[in-house]
């Protein structure tokens, strides 16, 4: 079962960059790295896009033409830099993405109208209270909504009153252990749709922009897998970056058919 967080480990880096971060003390500095001027060139160009425009656009309309410029990235996993004995590194890579790094930086980008204004925003989406620390960082994907800043809201009691609420010991392992070494375990109910509940009316409700979660059964795990609703014409789909043989990059998948394999959902909005 692959667990939502990223562990250190050593990437090639062509240029590091330390910048003083404004969600930190004005007394530490944060490297902030990025492999080429690829990451530069796709943020600017996403930022410069007219999708970007809230006058016309729904926040949900935004995260869907952001993520778009994510389809066919590679997948990736274990892109961030830090552990419980390495120093966090605030990363910056939109060359490879798994899948909460991606819906890191999409929603980053919703609010941000710059290259400044966007590393501050990661910051504040991927820490909690924008500390760039291992133990700070979102490792689960109900920090986006339990943690200080929130990115989201839990919407899915109002999706579905078929909803179950599970109590989970977050980061507790079968054997006793962590999943995130030296994080400690957090005792949170979490709130998803079964499976079988998931129906017409829950597929009405939801909206494109929302962000969703793959219910995991494990004590220890609130989700498995994590990604970002898109209605269309041509149907509804479950953006996501995929560690499937068959795609390895980010796709879109059938909602219906991805959802029905699995144990349900659990449903976050940001406004």
């Amino acid at each position: 079962m692959r667990v939502l967080t990223q562990i250190a480990r050593a990437i090639p880096l062509s240029v590091i960059f330390a910048l003083t971060i404004p969600y930190v003390s004005a007394h530490e500095r944060v490297d902030f790295i990025k492999q080429d001027q690829f990451t530069a060139e796709k943020v600017d160009g996403i930022l410069r896009s007219k999708a970007l425009s809230r006058h016309s656009t729904s926040h949900g309309d935004v995260i869907a033409s952001v993520s778009s410029a994510f389809l066919a990235t590679p997948y990736q996993a274990n892109r961030l830099i830090g552990s419980s004995s390495t120093t966090e590194v605030l990363v910056a890579d939109l060359s490879e993405v798994d899948c909460l790094t991606l819906i890191d930086y999409v929603e980053a980008l919703t609010r941000s109208s710059d290259e400044k204004t966007f590393i501050k925003n990661l910051v504040r989406t991927r820490y909690v209270d924008g500390r760039v620390d291992y133990r700070s960082r979102k490792h689960f994907f109900s920090d986006w909504y339990a943690a200080t800043p929130a990115n989201a809201s839990d919407v899915t009691k109002e999706i579905s009153h078929s909803y179950i609420t599970a109590e989970k010991e977050l980061n507790s392992k079968p054997d006793g252990g962590e999943y995130v070494p030296g994080l400690g375990i957090t005792h949170r109910e979490i709130n998803y749709i079964p499976t079988h509940a998931i129906n017409q009316t829950v597929i009405n409700r939801l909206e494109t922009g929302d962000y969703i979660g793959i219910y995991s059964p494990s004590v220890g795990l609130d989700v498995s897998h994590v990604g970002i609703v898109i209605k269309n014409e041509q149907g509804v789909w479950f953006r996501n970056a995929s560690s499937k043989a068959e795609n390895m990059r980010v796709v879109d998948s059938p909602f219906m058919e991805y959802v029905a394999s699995t144990p349900g959902i659990v449903v976050l909005r940001a406004e």
